[in-house]
């Protein structure tokens, strides 16, 4: 190792000792799963495109393991594993993370990483706020202080697109492309073929049955050709995306009014007081009730506020999300500027506690830290 590459690994090191050691004045308990994790947990949620990223091995017999490709899904199984499952629980982590390098990128794809989650808590706005402050203040005691904040609520878009007058299949594909952080105009075009076998026989054939049939239909399908899951979709989420793309087919339209109510909404973007302000206006012109959505989001504003943050200095945007679909609530990011790669990311997901085996949702909230990124330009994963 030659000595800048030992310098930047002391750095780091230090860092994350600086990060783990506010998390126990905090009060979060040290969790530090298996590096060697089950693999099918994350391809059955990031789809087997992320089969590529991971470092993979088999044992005697033949199941399938990766390295610790993040942290959030081996603290959730570890909790669920423990005596404490469903009741509330913080947790701090800190160590290495391995992701094989994307698109040609150099690295030897081993990362440090820092965070914590929360678990179990009822008073969501209050656990928010904490998670966030927690983790702001972490990366300060490390080093990097006067991150931008752009926060969002996945929550909030769910609740606006419940009232939304358009029909389900429209509702689906626009949280699908917000959680995808695609353009409204992108989300409203007419569906594109991607040059594959001409599927129009099957799709006009689906939309001449009941829905519940044809769903079964295409599952009955799927089960005689032997398919369970493709890209971490089951059989039975494989049938939905057929009946919305024959729905589609079939011009299911959205009215240019409804459609400017969602470009309307989604182009709302400011200091969360604000950015409250608008959207509360807009929703009483458009008549939605959206009040216990933004009762809840005034309520994380001021529990923020609370914790001695600086709410004016950060940006909620109505459109913005963090490109994983078991987000369910608050989402944050932290960055040295626009243009850099996030610091500090997290969220809550109060429904991914259920896909890992749980008996029910559990609340949980959860933030991560990048080391290599604490200093502005020290590099990107």
């Amino acid at each position: 190792m030659n000595a800048v590459a030992a310098t930047s690994a002391e750095r780091e090191a230090t860092s994350l000792a600086a990060i783990l050691a506010h998390f126990a004045r905090e009060g979060f308990a040290r969790c530090e799963p298996r590096l060697l994790q089950p693999a099918h947990v994350f391809l059955d949620r990031s789809g087997e495109d992320f089969r590529g990223r991971l470092y993979l091995t088999n044992d005697g017999s033949g199941a399938e393991f990766c390295l610790r490709p993040e942290y959030t899904i081996p603290v959730c199984l570890d909790y669920l594993a423990s005596a404490r499952a469903g009741a509330p629980a913080a947790y701090a982590y800190g160590g290495s993370i391995f992701r094989a390098p994307e698109h040609g990128a150099t690295g030897d794809g081993e990362f440090l990483q820092a965070g914590l989650e929360s678990f179990g808590r009822q008073d969501r706005e209050a656990a928010d706020a904490e998670i966030l402050a927690a983790a702001l203040e972490a990366a300060a005691a490390a080093g990097a202080t006067a991150l931008d904040v752009h926060i969002g609520d996945a929550g909030l878009v769910a609740a606006f697109l419940e009232r939304l007058d358009v029909p389900a299949v429209w509702r689906r594909r626009l949280a699908a492309g917000h959680a995808r952080g695609q353009r409204i105009a992108d989300i409203f075009a007419p569906p594109k073929r991607n040059g594959g076998p001409d599927q129009s026989g099957v799709l006009a054939a689906l939309t001449k049955v009941d829905p519940a049939d044809a769903r079964r239909l295409v599952e009955d399908l799927l089960s005689i050709a032997g398919i369970a899951t493709v890209g971490g979709r089951s059989a039975a989420e494989i049938a939905e995306r057929f009946l919305d793309q024959a729905t589609l087919a079939e011009g299911a339209a959205v009215s240019n009014e409804t459609r400017a109510l969602a470009e309307a909404f989604f182009a709302i973007e400011g200091a969360p007081e604000s950015a409250s302000e608008a959207m509360r206006r807009l929703a009483a012109n458009a008549q939605l009730d959206l009040s216990a959505a933004l009762d809840a989001f005034d309520a994380r504003t001021r529990a923020i506020a609370a914790r001695g943050l600086t709410v004016n200095d950060m940006r909620f945007s109505a459109s913005f999300a963090r490109h994983l679909d078991y987000y369910t609530g608050f989402v944050f990011e932290a960055r040295h500027g626009n243009d850099c790669e996030p610091v500090i990311g997290g969220g809550r997901y109060d429904r991914l506690l259920k896909t890992l085996g749980a008996a029910s949702d559990i609340p949980a909230v959860g933030a991560a830290i990048w080391i290599d990124r604490l200093l502005p330009n020290a590099g990107e994963a």
